[in-house]
C-alpha cells in the first residue's frame, strides 16, 4: 500500500494554503512510494485517502498559539481536538468532520496523521504570512516524520 501526504488549502486565502506549500515541498523531495496529492475541499478527503496508508494531511489551524507553530497529530484512534481545527473558514465541512465521518464509514486510513500549522491570517488574496513561511521546514519534518511512522 501507497503513503500519501494531503495538502489541504486555498491558495487564495494567505496562511491556509500552508498545506498546499507543504505538499509541494514533499513532492519534490521525490519520496519513494509516496503519493502527494493537494485538496482544497476537506469532504474529497473521504475518497482519497481510503486506499492510503499511511496518511499524513497537512492544513492550517487556529488554536490560539503563535503564528507558525507546528502540531503533528495521531488522529488515528481519537478525534481532531476542538482547538486544532482547520482555520480556512471557507469549507462548509471541514477537516474534523471528514475524519469523523470516515471513521464512522470505514473509510478511515490504517494511519493518520494531521500536520497543522498555526495561521497568522486567512484574508483572501494575501500570501503566507512571515511567521508561517519560517515553519515550513518544520511542517515538512513532521509531515515526513508521520510518513515514515514516527510519533505525531
Amino acid at each position: 500500500m501507497t503513503s500519501m501526504l494531503i495538502g489541504l488549502g486555498n491558495p487564495q486565502r494567505g496562511d491556509d494554503a500552508v498545506g498546499l506549500a507543504v505538499a509541494r515541498r514533499v513532492a519534490a523531495l521525490e519520496l519513494p512510494d509516496v503519493d502527494v496529492v493537494e485538496v482544497d475541499d476537506p469532504i474529497s478527503l473521504i475518497d482519497t485517502w481510503c486506499d492510503a496508508d499511511p496518511v499524513v494531511v497537512v492544513d492550517a489551524m487556529s488554536s490560539r498559539q503563535p503564528p507558525g507553530t507546528v502540531r503533528a497529530i495521531d488522529v488515528t484512534d481519537q478525534s481532531l481536538p476542538d482547538d486544532g481545527r482547520s482555520a480556512g473558514g471557507s469549507h462548509a465541512l471541514g477537516l474534523a468532520t471528514a475524519v469523523e465521518l470516515s471513521r464512522a464509514l470505514g473509510r478511515l486510513p490504517a494511519r493518520l496523521v494531521v500536520v497543522g500549522v498555526e495561521v497568522h491570517g486567512v484574508s483572501t488574496g494575501s500570501e503566507l504570512s512571515a511567521p508561517v513561511r519560517a515553519a515550513l521546514d518544520s511542517a515538512v519534518s513532521a509531515a515526513r516524520r508521520g510518513l515514515e511512522g514516527g510519533g505525531a
